[in-house]
């Protein structure tokens, strides 16, 4: 997996959610149990998202959310790349590329900690850091069976919670910093969305 193609993936991550807005100048911490039950509350969301990468750029475009396990990044002009997850699998789509989309295992990306039907940071080794500022609950997590995959780190506020932003480390210690836009959750987000096979054929792979 190249390092543009690994940086797609886990920073991409997931889950977009919402923009910063103002927030209470003291909040308390959220619990990870909170933390949990929030991202369980919804099946399928999408919204804006602004990605600043790990050389400096940015990039924005519409995310679209399905859990457990579906979800899908559309890149706005210039850049218009796609990443797809779905049946098990990530896709990236390239259109600067002319041998089809780079494909891996979705549990090889820190995604599936947020893309679970059912989760859970409360888990043994799974949350490495957890601390507030006063404003937002900042959460570090990791796949416990595999911590080499890398890490997420989401930002949340409270009063409602919600997930403001998130910093993806990779394997090689590379940062990709996701700003979330407002979320509209349990909207209708269709299942033809996540459908690799037909993007490759849309694409004329």
């Amino acid at each position: 997996m190249n390092q543009i193609t690994r940086r797609l993936c886990l920073l991409a991550v997931p889950l977009a959610l919402a923009g910063f807005a103002a927030t209470p100048s003291l909040a308390q911490q959220l619990s990870l149990a909170q933390v949990s039950s929030y991202l369980n509350s919804f099946t399928s969301a999408e919204g804006e998202f602004t990605q600043i990468n790990a050389d400096g750029t940015i990039s924005t475009g519409t995310v679209y959310i399905k859990r457990p396990s579906r979800v899908r990044f559309e890149y706005n002009p210039p850049e218009e790349s796609l990443v797809v997850a779905g049946g098990g699998q990530v896709a990236i789509f390239d259109p600067r590329s002319d041998t089809g989309p780079d494909r891996y295992p979705l549990s090889q990306t820190p995604l599936k900690i947020i893309l679970e039907r059912n989760v859970d940071l409360t888990r043994t080794n799974m949350v490495t850091g957890h601390t507030s500022d006063g404003t937002t609950t900042t959460v570090t997590a990791q796949d416990p069976e595999n911590p080499e995959y890398g890490s997420i780190q989401m930002v949340y506020t409270s009063s409602p919670i919600e997930l403001r932003q998130w910093i993806v480390t990779d394997d090689t210690g590379q940062q990709t910093t996701v700003i979330l836009g407002d979320l509209v959750k349990d909207g209708n987000v269709p299942d033809i969305l996540f459908n690799i096979q037909r993007e490759m054929r849309n694409w004329g792979n």
